[in-house]
């Protein structure tokens, strides 16, 4: 294949779309109103779309990757945004070692499992 992929932006659902939207914008995505019921969210050159719609088989099951330089910086800055004060249905858990990496996790409003990683040198080539 001649082309060169750009960019990957997956597609979210969500359970309450105005909450979802409030969270995402919280935690310091910057929102684009595509349509009444789909937004584009982007932080650091890095989006996903977020629509109004909601299947539970689906929703439980997505999970996103987001690769960041250092984990324990970004706990750092994600836990000081208090989101779980203002939003009790969602869920933070802090940094863990694994043996690729870190890592740590949110669960947004309508469950969506994002795993914020940073993966260790490669040592072994």
């Amino acid at each position: 294949m001649k082309q060169n992929a750009i960019s990957i932006r997956p597609f979210i659902g969500s359970k309450d779309f105005n909450l979802s939207r409030s969270f995402y914008r919280d935690w310091g995505f910057v929102e684009l109103v595509l349509e009444n019921k789909l937004s584009y969210f982007e932080k650091d050159n890095l989006g996903f779309y977020l629509q109004d719609a909601y299947v539970k088989d689906w929703v439980d099951n997505t999970m996103v990757f987001m690769q960041v330089a250092d984990v324990v910086q970004y706990w750092e800055e994600l836990s000081s945004l208090n989101l779980s004060k203002k939003y009790p249905c969602i869920r933070l858990v802090p940094t863990r070692i694994q043996p690729w990496g870190k890592v740590c996790y949110v669960h947004d409003p309508s469950g969506v499992l994002w795993h914020i990683g940073e993966f260790f040198p490669k040592t072994d080539l």
